[in-house]
């Protein structure tokens, strides 16, 4: 299929597009998508980017899903808002961001507007515009980790963080029910398209622990990572169970905490680790 002239700008970009930080650095920018909505791709953002702060990192995550922002409530945050500040030397804008109990730093479009459910009426243009802003003009500081929440799919915002946003790594997310679905695929192939290094998959959802004997359940398939593998083409990272606890600690904005508290993500953080020292380390 001949492609389009969006496709074909794609391809042209080069390292003179990429955006450049204001107000700190970062040492690794690690993008998280799924392909379609209601996976719990914010979720899972939310786990690793706590697993990482709990191990000692300077961590930000960037909500990058405009029309859809989570990441606020996640951290129990989304009751207060960001300023917008001079920087002190040359008067430029500088969005300050929020600060969790654990103190990682969160800029999300929510922390900007007056209220939460305030809509975004804007156009493609505008939204893009502003989500570069937030990233080049936030006091970030120094960081070793920026997570960023893509908008679920192959849209034009997913488009402008592969093309303009310096990833180091993607994370793909998705439960049992499209984890063998075209939907997926098309994101995996999008990315590899614009050469985003592919950390590999996170199937959440996956199963469910049972009360009495501890055994795992699996809910919806018992494909092996093996089978995942072949299909997709890049790692099978972790399958996390349904949680119940974390769903109603995400209802009360405690997750952060309870993350802090508990083990059971302990093992996406590993192995998440393990493959990201290993890409950097075939990179090299």
């Amino acid at each position: 299929m001949v492609g389009c002239e969006s496709c074909n700008e794609c391809e042209k970009k080069t390292k003179k597009d990429i955006c450049n930080l204001k107000f700190g650095t970062i040492k690794n920018v690690i993008a998280v998508i799924s392909g379609k909505g209601g996976v719990g791709k914010s979720t899972v953002s939310g786990l690793l980017a706590t697993e990482l702060r709990k191990s000692g990192y300077e961590v930000g995550i960037l909500d990058a899903d405009i029309t859809g922002p989570s990441i606020p409530r996640f951290f129990g945050v989304n009751e207060k808002r960001s300023l917008i500040n001079p920087e002190p030397y040359t008067g430029d804008a500088m969005f300050e961001p929020v600060i969790t109990t654990l103190g990682l730093k969160i800029m999300s479009l929510n922390l900007l507007v007056d209220k939460e459910d305030d809509p975004v009426i804007w156009t493609s243009s505008v939204a893009h515009k502003v989500l570069k802003q937030m990233y080049t003009d936030t006091k970030w500081g120094d960081l070793d980790y920026l997570i960023i929440d893509m908008p679920p799919g192959t849209g034009g915002i997913a488009i402008t963080i592969m093309n303009t946003f310096p990833i180091d790594g993607l994370l793909v997310v998705g439960t049992p029910q499209d984890m063998v679905s075209v939907i997926v695929k098309k994101v995996i192939n999008m990315a590899e398209k614009l050469s985003i290094p592919m950390i590999g998959l996170v199937e959440n959802m996956a199963y469910i622990t049972c009360g009495c004997c501890g055994q795992e359940i699996k809910l919806f398939s018992n494909k092996t990572t093996e089978q995942y593998e072949n299909y997709f083409g890049i790692p099978l990272i972790a399958e996390l169970p349904m949680d119940l606890k974390l769903l109603e600690s995400l209802d009360e904005g405690n997750a952060e905490e309870y993350v802090f508290k508990v083990n059971k993500y302990k093992d996406l953080f590993e192995k998440f680790m393990d493959r990201y020292k290993e890409m950097k380390t075939e990179a090299k």
